[in-house]
């Protein structure tokens, strides 16, 4: 499985990409920020949107946020992708919206 975009025009943090391999090992670029982690989900922010990373046994065993890239290990179950517009919604917190 392999997403491209490049919307922005620019290299780096700038375009994001994401590929999985046999649903175990995740090579994402356009990684802006961890938001959280724990063996079951992963939380970042991406240049796209938040995105959630749920399995298990997950890890993140490589990150470098100046190049904005991140590897992640595990058995990966789901990627699923929220707009930065429905995160921005007032009175909410951000975990409340994303796992209620």
């Amino acid at each position: 499985m392999e997403y491209n975009s490049n919307s922005s025009g620019t290299v780096g943090v700038g375009k994001h990409r994401l590929s999985l391999e046999q649903r175990r090992e995740c090579k994402i670029t356009g990684v802006v920020e961890v938001q959280s982690f724990d063996e079951n989900t992963i939380l970042l922010e991406t240049v796209e949107g938040m995105l959630t990373i749920k399995g298990n046994g997950l890890h993140v065993s490589r990150l470098n946020l100046d190049k904005g890239e991140a590897d992640v290990e595990g058995l990966v179950d789901s990627l699923v992708y929220t707009d930065k517009k429905t995160l921005a919604k007032k009175g909410e917190g951000l975990l409340t919206r994303l796992f209620s």
